[in-house]
């Protein structure tokens, strides 16, 4: 017991600590939930594990599933902890540094900062503001959509310098809107129409968060 502590401890020291972004790395906090972006390639697998399930691509669409096809795959990437935080040694592979690629969306992984386990992802499109997001299967139905979408408007307003952070749900997808109702997202204008990854059209209602001033993160 006293072991596990310690190897706790240890985890928590080498996680991103929020306040302290560098170029192309942001990290930020909500009150469950810690958000940064990956720093190796099994942050990566594991955000993209989070949302590969059906109930996940029924809205997103993101070909997740075709990156990790395998319902067993998907469980073991997501019991690891953030690349060797919990002592065991990571596979060459997914130990590779990741690279953030200023050309794509933002993309943070999000990991829960009571067991520190992989959580889900976040996404923002730093040209438009639009924010998305997904919980992996144990994390949802426990309010941490709310927290996720609070941070996706944060990382808009105080990372990005933008005062307008937007999102888009499926009508259909009640759970989604009800975060962003609770996250402090309001009804915005947009396309009734929206085209997923995958090529399929859904009928789609559009949020917005604002504030009266933004900044940049260091």
């Amino acid at each position: 017991m006293v072991w596990s502590l310690v190897r706790r401890s240890r985890a928590v020291s080498r996680l991103p600590v929020p306040g302290r972004c560098e170029s192309g790395r942001h990290v930020l906090a909500t009150e469950r939930l810690l958000l940064f972006t990956p720093r190796t390639h099994l942050d990566v697998a594991a955000a993209l594990a989070a949302s590969a399930d059906a109930e996940a691509q029924r809205w997103l669409g993101n070909h997740a599933d075709r990156i990790a096809p395998d319902p067993g795959t998907r469980r073991a990437l997501l019991e690891w902890r953030p690349a060797g935080d919990d002592g065991r040694r990571v596979p060459r592979l997914l130990a590779k540094p990741f690279i953030p690629d200023p050309g794509i969306p933002v993309f943070l992984v999000c990991v829960r900062r009571a067991d520190l386990s992989y959580a889900g992802g976040l996404q923002l499109e730093h040209h438009t503001g639009e924010v998305g997001g997904w919980l992996a299967p144990r994390c949802r139905g426990q309010g941490l959509g709310v927290e996720l979408f609070r941070a996706g408007a944060l990382l808009a307003h105080t990372h990005f310098g933008m005062t307008r952070a937007r999102a888009g749900a499926e009508t259909g997808n009640t759970a989604s809107r009800r975060a962003l109702a609770r996250a402090g997202f309001v009804p915005d204008e947009g396309p009734p129409r929206h085209t997923l990854p995958d090529g399929r059209v859904i009928e789609s209602v559009w949020v917005r968060h604002d504030t009266p001033t933004a900044t940049r993160c260091a």
